[in-house]
C-alpha cells in the first residue's frame, strides 16, 4: 500500500495545492490525513486536497511524491478513482 502526493499546482485561496491519495484503500488514506492531521473537510470523494507547504511533512510521513500523470494512473488503477462526471451527482 502507497499514499501518493503529486505536484502542488492547483491554485486556490492565495496558495497552491496538490492532491493525496492512496493506490489501495480509502481506509488507508483516511488513516494516514488523520496521522498528519489534515482536517475531514479536505478530503474529495477519491483524494485530499492539500497546500504546498504541507509536502515536506507529508512526504517525510511516508506519501510518495510522483508526477500528476501517475498519481492519477495508480488511482484508477485501484479502482479508487472518481470521475468527473460523478463528482456532479
Amino acid at each position: 500500500m502507497t499514499v501518493l502526493v503529486d505536484d502542488p499546482l492547483w491554485p486556490a485561496h492565495g496558495r497552491l495545492w496538490a492532491h493525496l491519495v492512496s493506490d489501495e484503500s480509502l481506509d488507508e488514506l483516511h488513516a494516514f490525513a488523520r496521522g498528519q492531521d489534515l482536517p475531514a473537510r479536505a478530503f474529495d470523494l477519491d483524494h485530499y486536497d492539500v497546500p504546498e507547504d504541507a509536502l515536506p511533512r507529508l512526504i517525510a510521513a511516508g506519501a510518495v511524491h510522483v508526477p500528476g500523470k501517475e498519481l492519477v494512473r495508480r488511482l484508477i488503477a485501484s479502482g479508487l478513482r472518481v470521475r468527473g462526471r460523478d463528482r456532479r451527482r
